[in-house]
């Protein structure tokens, strides 16, 4: 196993982090880079800034600096809309979506 790697993270720097799991002594678990840093006082869900306090081999520890806000959703796989478009007669619908004139003419041709 290659023992020179190097952490991708360094004493004193400040990170976003979103917590994943909870370690077997009760600390936040929280993934940079790939790279495992255990939290103090924090759970599972948590998104906290945090400073990392010390810097091991194979893992770091931080301390939570300020609680976050959970940023928005990068993208769902699933399509969401809203209340007013979920309530939407056809017609407004159609309005709001309108096809392009050419759309699908080529497949009427076959």
């Amino acid at each position: 196993m290659n023992d020179d790697r190097v952490a991708p993270v360094k004493e004193g720097e400040m990170y976003e982090v979103n917590i994943g799991a909870v370690g077997g002594k009760g600390d936040g678990i929280a993934k940079v880079k790939g790279f495992v840093i255990f939290v103090k006082d924090t759970k599972k869900g948590d998104y906290v800034k945090i400073k990392v306090t010390k810097v091991l081999q194979n893992a770091a520890f931080g301390e939570v600096v300020k609680k976050l806000e959970k940023p928005a959703r990068r993208s769902s796989k699933f399509a969401t809309v809203s209340q007013e478009e979920f309530e939407a007669t056809e017609e407004e619908y159609q309005s709001a979506h309108e096809d392009t004139e050419d759309f699908g003419e080529d497949l009427d041709e076959e």
